[in-house]
């Protein structure tokens, strides 16, 4: 898992809110770099599993299919 680092998490929290506007896309890319970013915070419980799984979550329902409850059907990274 990264080490904190306070800098790269605020960068890809403005970038997420830089790019977000009104279309779905631009929501749902702001989301996915949102969850990335809680890697580098001290203060998240979270694993690359974790983000891995959120990020598939939201993709899915984005495309409407049903969203994998355990994220298991294809994770292959470590974490």
């Amino acid at each position: 898992m990264p080490e904190p680092d306070p800098d790269k998490r605020e960068f890809l929290r403005d970038v997420a809110e830089e790019v977000r506007d009104e279309s779905g896309e631009s929501k749902q890319v702001s989301a996915l770099l949102y969850r990335v970013s809680d890697l580098y915070d001290e203060k998240e419980q979270t694993s690359t599993r974790d983000v891995y799984v959120n990020m598939r979550n939201i993709i899915r329902t984005k495309h409407g299919g049903d969203p994998d409850p355990e994220g298991l059907d294809d994770f292959e990274a470590d974490g």
